[in-house]
């Protein structure tokens, strides 16, 4: 009994003095290689660098707000060069460039002329994002972020902030660090904001300068898990950077050949790289197409699929979104089919519809 008791008080000794050692093999091995950024432990107000100007509440200003339905509708039966299109609950939201406006409706079948415009305050603005409590809209030639909210069926705008970098020209908003991120095409710039639980009022709470795309033009990123991706294009090395999304350092740099320098976006779906290329390094549309691959490393070498001549084609493609389990792209250059839906199961591209 006395040598089995001696067995188990040794084990049980060598258990606890490796402890230490497997615990760090667990954390350095553990299953989540690519962790989730965490949301951020400081609250939005108390990490703000930058006020916004105030836009006067129409409820303080007016002595009601005006009825939803006598929101202008928007004077254009087509798009002109629209660039994003979203959903924020039951509405949807199209940014038409070159019109100047954001118009938005609660469906996609209805003419152009029923929807209504949510702003004309921004020259050749790009895209909007939204938490479903504060939408933010990039204001692309004034240099400016608009912030709105949706007061009694109206949206309002409520806040500007002003000088943010050099033709900010994307915003997204991710869910899991609870932040919007706003990036300045020219600049190599991003920027933060974030505001307090409960609490509509917005906060620039961070500026990172990316020095590899400070002499660039740089059209949009993506958000995966704890990376985020740019496409860098035309005014210098044609490549796509990975980053690490909490610190903005750049990982790993995947250059692209020159007939694909002018890339859009990518889209990361089922294991493959979609990219929407606008031009070559030069600036000419006749190499707009969309290509997938599977490993970016490949892109240099040539080894990627056009997948863009086979579904469409003849356009050119811009920004690419997932709005309930579809894709919607939207493309100019052919008249009468700015915005199109499909869908990418198992590798297939189906369904491809014109919506408007």
């Amino acid at each position: 009994m006395k040598f089995k008791s001696f067995q188990i008080n040794s084990v049980l000794f060598l258990f606890l003095l490796l402890l230490p050692v497997i615990a760090a093999c667990l954390t350095a091995c553990g299953t989540d290689a690519n962790p989730m950024p965490e949301p951020p432990d400081t609250l939005a107000s108390e990490a703000s660098l930058r006020a916004s100007d105030i836009v006067p509440d129409l409820r303080q200003s007016t002595p009601a707000l005006p009825a939803p339905e006598s929101i202008p509708r928007n004077p254009y039966s087509d798009l002109s060069v629209p660039t994003y299109i979203t959903k924020v609950e039951d509405t949807y939201f199209i940014v038409d460039c070159y019109h100047n406006q954001i118009i938005y409706h609660d469906n996609l079948t209805d003419p152009l002329s029923q929807w209504q415009v949510m702003t004309s305050e921004i020259n050749k603005g790009h895209t909007i994002a939204s938490d479903g409590l504060v939408y933010l809209a990039d204001d692309t030639e004034n240099n400016r972020i608009l912030v709105f909210e949706k007061k009694d069926g109206v949206f309002c705008h409520t806040q500007t902030f002003e000088e943010i970098g050099n033709r900010p020209h994307y915003i997204l908003y991710d869910d899991n660090t609870q932040t919007f991120y706003a990036l300045s095409s020219m600049s190599g710039e991003i920027y933060l904001f974030r505001h307090d639980p409960n609490d509509s009022r917005m906060h620039l709470t961070g500026v990172h300068q990316i020095e590899q795309l400070a002499d660039t033009y740089v059209r949009s990123f993506t958000i995966s898990g704890s990376d985020i991706y740019f496409v860098s294009g035309i005014l210098g090395n044609p490549a796509i950077l990975q980053a690490d999304l909490n610190t903005f350092e750049i990982h790993k740099t995947y250059p692209v050949p020159d007939t694909m320098a002018g890339m859009i976006q990518l889209t990361i779906t089922e294991n493959m790289y979609y990219i929407t290329i606008s031009t070559d390094i030069n600036g000419n549309q006749d190499y707009a197409t969309i290509i997938r691959t599977d490993d970016l490393s490949n892109l240099s070498k040539g080894k990627y699929e056009d997948v863009y001549e086979s579904f469409l084609g003849g356009g050119t493609p811009y920004y690419v979104t997932l709005i309930d389990n579809n894709y919607y792209l939207t493309e100019h250059r052919i008249p009468g089919h700015s915005i199109w839906k499909f869908k990418i199961t198992d590798g297939l591209i189906s369904d491809v519809e014109a919506v408007y």
